[in-house]
């Protein structure tokens, strides 16, 4: 008997997919607005995405990641996320977190984000699928699947989850509140790195480019060490904790 593959599920994106799909605005009169929303209908919304899933990639177990409230990334640059505090989240989240972990065993582990847990277990495992919609998740090296717009499973190679990360480094990411390198959009990042053919060749090239905008390596170092997805090599297994990531020699 074969063994069965792991589809591992980026559960916030469906989380909250599903507690905004199922908002609904009522106008009660005289300026009364107010919202509500069926949790069933929420639940309903995640097990079909679920059976979605199933139906692309076939027999397999799934395995829902969520974040943790704490995030060890605010500690390398506390900006990390932070356009995001005071931002209202749909009224049903809360509670279909819980329901994911009450029906799916839902996991989630202190200071790390769903994007780590998934990284980490695609990285340590044989026969995992990561299934995100999600793009910083193709800087992981593993079989990454995005239902939104994939019709198939695209294995990463290390070069270019390494790339992709290069990339990000240079880019930034507005969304999640880190900026990347000052006037670098992903074309001119793209030239940054087009005739590097090692993982230092790409730091040394990223270390220029920061340089060229008066930016310290250290600053570049930060940048990059957010835009880390985290892999198995990042994670102490014993202590539990990230490990940094580190420039190639």
């Amino acid at each position: 008997m074969s063994p069965t593959p792991q589809f591992l599920i980026d559960a916030d994106i469906v989380a909250f997919k599903a507690a905004s799909a199922v908002e609904t605005a009522t106008d009660w009169g005289d300026g009364l607005w107010t919202l509500h929303g069926y949790e069933k209908d929420a639940h309903d919304y995640c097990e079909t995405y679920f059976e979605g899933i199933k139906q692309t990639l076939g027999s397999g177990r799934l395995v829902l990641y969520l974040s943790d409230k704490n995030n060890w990334r605010k500690d390398v640059l506390p900006t990390y996320k932070a356009n995001r505090t005071g931002s209202r989240k749909p009224m049903l989240l809360p509670a279909i977190r819980q329901w994911m972990i009450d029906k799916y065993k839902a996991v989630s582990m202190p200071t790390l984000e769903a994007d780590d847990l998934l990284g980490i277990k695609a990285t340590k495992e044989p026969l995992c699928i990561i299934v995100s919609e999600d793009k910083d998740l193709k800087t992981i090296p593993a079989m990454v699947f995005n239902p939104a717009k994939d019709t198939e499973v695209t294995n990463i190679s290390e070069w270019d989850a390494d790339y992709n990360h290069m990339m990000q480094t240079l880019t930034g990411d507005q969304t999640d509140g880190y900026a990347g390198c000052p006037t670098v959009g992903p074309k001119t990042a793209q030239k940054i790195l087009a005739k590097c053919e090692t993982k230092a060749d790409m730091w040394n090239a990223v270390v220029a480019a920061y340089a060229k905008q008066k930016l310290s390596t250290e600053v570049a170092l930060t940048q990059a060490q957010v835009a880390r997805i985290c892999r198995a090599s990042d994670f102490n297994f014993k202590t539990r904790k990230v490990q940094l990531w580190t420039p190639p020699v």
